[in-house]
């Protein structure tokens, strides 16, 4: 088994990096995810929104670790559950490989939080536990996909920033178009006096 960690700091607010975090696919960044389908999204009573998703994705591998693994196709899916809490203001992300269990088993867990010192920024906590079973290089294999995804997860940190551009674009194009629409009858108003 190899596990790989990582944090990250963002230079912006706990909602604005959570908002962004649940809006992330698809992107140009992460090409490989092709389809996020919402399986169930609910309250509870404390107030937490808890989601469940399946992802559907093109497996980056080489193809001959494909060949290794015994691998022919490159769909994958991946089940993903979600812990909005706005009181503590935490977003946790956990998402498992259902796609060739019996080879390779990938869990993942990001948790967003506001950084201690400034709250104008968020910490990403992000740690996978890779293990390949049955076959030969096992190791070798699993090092390779802790790579993958240490480089996957970059993609992911630049389509974050991408995604809140974005977010932040439209919400100037509906402030000005708000200007515009509460301008328009009081310059009409102005002309007519």
């Amino acid at each position: 088994m190899k596990i790989w960690t990582s944090e990250h700091i963002f230079n912006h607010r706990w909602e604005t990096v959570t908002k962004a975090a649940m809006q992330k696919y698809p992107n140009p960044m992460n090409p490989g995810v092709v389809g996020v389908d919402v399986l169930d999204r609910q309250v509870d009573p404390q107030g937490r929104l808890h989601s469940s998703r399946l992802l559907s994705t093109e497996w980056g591998l080489p193809s001959f670790v494909k060949s290794i693994i015994g691998v022919c196709g490159s769909r994958t899916y991946i089940q993903e559950h979600s812990v909005v809490d706005p009181r503590e203001k935490t977003f946790e992300l956990k998402s498992t490989n259902i796609s060739f269990t019996n080879m390779v088993s990938v869990d993942e867990r990001l948790v967003y939080r506001p950084h201690p010192q400034d709250p104008e920024k968020t910490v990403l906590t992000q740690e996978a536990l890779i293990s390949v079973k049955g076959v030969s290089l096992s190791s070798y294999l699993e090092g390779l996909m802790a790579s993958t995804i240490s480089t996957n997860a970059g993609k992911g940190r630049e389509a974050m920033e991408w995604v809140i551009r974005r977010l932040n674009e439209e919400i100037e194009d509906l402030a000005a178009t708000a200007r515009d629409t509460l301008l328009t009858p009081m310059a009409a108003a102005a002309t007519e006096q």
